[in-house]
């Protein structure tokens, strides 16, 4: 006999895309081992200059007497270190210009709780009746927001504008004209880069999205996980911007500190300390680590540089090899079309006209251990894509592939995807 669930507990408690996602991911590590090839994933690579750094800020820990203690040993403030936020604040002013102080930065326990506080805060069910949605500007988006709501669903999804380049490129383009933001939109949302097809919106189209947001004052929430400032895995000219119409989330997992789940929230005061509040209702503090590790690094600015002069060219490079490695594995004759890489650590990858569905495929890669993510997993919110008269066959023709493993677990996830592909197309 089952005990029941509440409405809560069956929206988070009963599966959902990035759960599964996750769980096939460590099935696969406990039962294939290295014969998987791991390619579903937003893993960090292990970059060897990187985990020194990781290796001498440890040992610099240790050295100094108490301090290890007191990371290990003590709470912190659920709004995070005072020292960590105000190096933190004064990095940014130092290096941006940005008016801000450590009253505008929390520190959550990873960036996926950061978006749980901050998306629930926003929108959903009001006391006085109304609801409010949070507007996805351009899908696909972050598998890890879909399932965030404690309440009814809350995105309201705008569909792109495909931009197809040359035979085998193709790139999203954010679709203005079908921008409407109306009363019931309590924030406008969007990664920078876009998890998952690597698309990167410009500085005019951030600019025009932030001047939607502050015409109607709502926030516009930019998810730079992967993004600038750190860890900078963004492949063309950017700015950082942030100002008191933006809620900015950062996190430490990119740069290489996955395990220590160490987010970073960057908004007005009020809406900072809503996140303290919450922080410590569900999880009292958070990991202090994280914060230990990297705060000197945040003083000199090494982490800027690490960001810029390491991170960034190590995964561009990635891209650029793994992009070549596609072009000579696919069959020049097959429909295929991979997103414009702009940043991130993924190959989005369209197969236009796909007999097959996004999910069979990966379930036929599966049996054949190559790990991807199905693409109709990222294009929730999507009303028109629930109208089963007005259906769209892009949502079901796109998968997610990691470039960040091993050049040989690369090769061999896109030769068995070519494979399979290919052998779907002939069974038309």
């Amino acid at each position: 006999m089952s005990w029941e669930l509440s409405e809560f507990g069956e929206r988070l408690a009963c599966g959902s895309g990035i759960g599964e996602l996750m769980d096939d991911l460590g099935h696969a590590i406990a039962i294939g081992g290295d014969r998987i090839c791991m390619l579903g994933g937003g893993q960090p690579a292990h970059i060897p200059e990187i985990d020194a750094v990781w290796r001498r800020r440890i040992e610099e820990i240790s050295a100094v007497p108490g301090e290890l203690e007191h990371s290990l040993g003590n709470y912190e403030p659920p709004v995070g270190n005072a020292a960590f936020r105000l190096a933190l604040a004064e990095m940014f002013q130092r290096n941006f210009g940005w008016k801000i102080g450590p009253e505008n930065i929390a520190v959550t326990p990873g960036g996926q709780s950061a978006f749980f506080f901050i998306l629930n805060a926003l929108a959903g069910r009001f006391s006085d009746g109304r609801t409010k949605k949070v507007m996805l500007p351009v899908i696909p988006e972050y598998i890890g927001y879909a399932n965030q709501s404690v309440g009814e669903d809350f995105f309201h999804a705008v569909r792109p504008r495909i931009e197809k380049i040359g035979k085998h490129r193709f790139k999203y383009r954010v679709d203005f004209e079908q921008l409407e933001v109306t009363d019931d939109i309590a924030a406008i949302c969007v990664s920078r880069p876009t998890n998952p097809s690597g698309n990167v919106l410009t500085d005019e189209e951030i600019d025009h999205l932030a001047n939607l947001a502050r015409q109607h004052n709502i926030p516009l929430i930019i998810d730079g996980a992967y993004g600038v400032p750190f860890p900078n895995a963004i492949f063309t000219d950017v700015t950082p911007m942030w100002d008191d119409q933006m809620v900015l989330t950062l996190s430490l997992s990119k740069i290489g500190l996955p395990g220590t789940r160490t987010g970073i929230v960057i908004a007005r005061e009020e809406l900072i300390q809503s996140i303290a509040s919450m922080t410590s209702i569900i999880g009292l503090a958070n990991t202090n680590i994280g914060q230990t590790i990297v705060k000197p690094l945040i003083e000199t600015d090494e982490l800027l540089r690490l960001s810029n002069d390491v991170v960034r060219p190590f995964y561009l490079q990635k891209s650029i090899d793994a992009i070549a490695m596609a072009e000579e594995i696919f069959d020049d004759a097959t429909p295929y079309r991979i997103h414009r890489s702009e940043g991130a650590f993924f190959l989005w990858m369209w197969f236009e006209d796909l007999p097959i569905t996004a999910t069979e495929l990966y379930e036929r890669l599966k049996r054949r251990d190559v790990l991807i993510v199905p693409g109709n997993y990222f294009f929730f919110g999507d009303q028109l894509s629930a109208d089963k008269a007005k259906p769209w066959p892009h949502r079901d023709q796109c998968i997610r592939m990691t470039f960040t493993m091993p050049e040989e677990k690369v090769r061999k996830g896109l030769e068995t995807i070519a494979d399979e592909v290919q052998r779907a197309y002939r069974s038309k």
